[in-house]
């Protein structure tokens, strides 16, 4: 089996981590490859000139850092439908698969013992002045007021039909994936992560009436921005992807094709898994 080794360099503990678990791979049988800085880091031949590349012709995905590095590259993972687990060396890892001592656990990856969870994405599409931009979403497309900004009005339609307007700081539209992230920190509920849906969460709405929805995979979402008192609006799909809104922009969002599929090699409750995830959090919150 050949591992895609895919490594927070600015981490120094990502480092010295992917080093053990280069080893540990090799040390059983199988091979790793890595873009041409990790390759020489942790002293593989199989070297690749992007991250991308190693993800396209590896057999599993094995990323070191935190949720973010697996966010960033699971768009690739998916792409080329790759299984992908992350080893956390974040705070808290809401998606990675293992924490930083749980390496030997990587043993039944190689042999081919482990399950696979298949997570939803997003399809978000920015249009503007007859151009189009298209972003494929792992957590969430959030639209957002500039900090120096007055609250924006935003309306959403689903299947082109208009239901909602919302005066707020903005609102977000997020895959159950997602749900843990900057919607649950808006409020937002807790979704399944592998249930097929789309959560839209007002962010600080002036309305007593304003509340979240969750709405179908089947469904399509639009929304958009109107400009008033030169507010001004942003789009940010996983924190990535950021672009300036004008007046009237369409900003549509659906299921993807694409699903990203996380290996997983420990069994357990998503709701025990959640708890313990929030008190780590607290923790380092303190």
């Amino acid at each position: 089996m050949l591992i895609g080794l895919i490594v927070n360099t600015d981490k120094n503990t990502a480092i010295e981590c992917s080093k053990e678990i280069a080893k540990f791979i090799i040390d059983n049988g199988s091979s790793v490859c890595a873009n041409k800085t990790v390759a020489e880091i942790v002293g593989c031949k199989n070297a690749f000139d992007s991250d991308e590349n190693v993800i396209k012709n590896c057999d599993a995905v094995v990323t070191v850092g935190g949720d973010g590095t697996i966010i960033h590259n699971a768009k690739f993972a998916a792409k080329y439908d790759k299984p992908m687990i992350g080893i956390n060396m974040g705070r808290v890892g809401f998606v990675a698969g293992l924490e930083k001592d749980e390496i030997n656990e990587l043993k039944n990856l190689l042999d081919g013992k482990y399950k696979i969870q298949k997570r939803m994405l997003m399809n978000v599409t920015h249009i503007c002045d007859g151009k189009t931009n298209e972003y494929l979403c792992v957590n969430e497309a959030s639209l957002s007021r500039d900090t120096l900004s007055p609250i924006v009005d935003l309306s959403v339609s689903l299947n082109n039909e208009k239901i909602i307007t919302y005066r707020a700081d903005g609102m977000i539209f997020s895959t159950p994936t997602g749900s843990t992230a900057y919607s649950f920190s808006a409020g937002g509920p807790v979704l399944e992560p592998d249930i097929s849906c789309i959560l839209l969460t007002p962010v600080c709405p002036h309305a007593l009436s304003s509340r979240q929805v969750v709405f179908s995979g089947s469904d399509e979402l639009c929304a958009e921005f109107v400009s008033y008192n030169n507010s001004r609006c942003y789009l940010n799909v996983d924190g990535q992807n950021i672009v300036e809104l004008s007046s009237n922009d369409k900003v549509y969002v659906k299921k993807s094709e694409y699903v990203l599929k996380l290996i997983i090699l420990k069994e357990k409750n998503f709701y025990t898994l959640l708890n313990e995830k929030l008190k780590e959090r607290d923790y380092y919150e303190e």
